[in-house]
């Protein structure tokens, strides 16, 4: 992995891929904030950088309920 993340781009990226190894693909900013101690607002921001930054996982947001849904594949 690249130095160009941050340790909460990491963490955000560590949770994503065994999750989406696990089978998961969808996923809420709160639910990673709270997994990983950080704001979902912090994760939200991140999300939206790692986008263009990963070449692990394609992050996509998906839909704006309550809180945002994102869709996450293997790239």
């Amino acid at each position: 992995m690249s130095d160009d993340y941050t340790d909460e781009e990491r963490r955000i990226l560590d949770y994503l891929r065994e999750s989406v190894e696990k089978g998961e693909r969808y996923f809420r900013s709160k639910n990673i904030a709270d997994h990983l101690g950080l704001s979902s607002k912090q994760v939200g921001v991140r999300l939206s950088e790692l986008d263009e930054k990963s070449e692990d996982v394609d992050i996509e947001k998906w839909s704006r309920s309550r809180s945002t849904t994102w869709r996450v594949e293997p790239a």
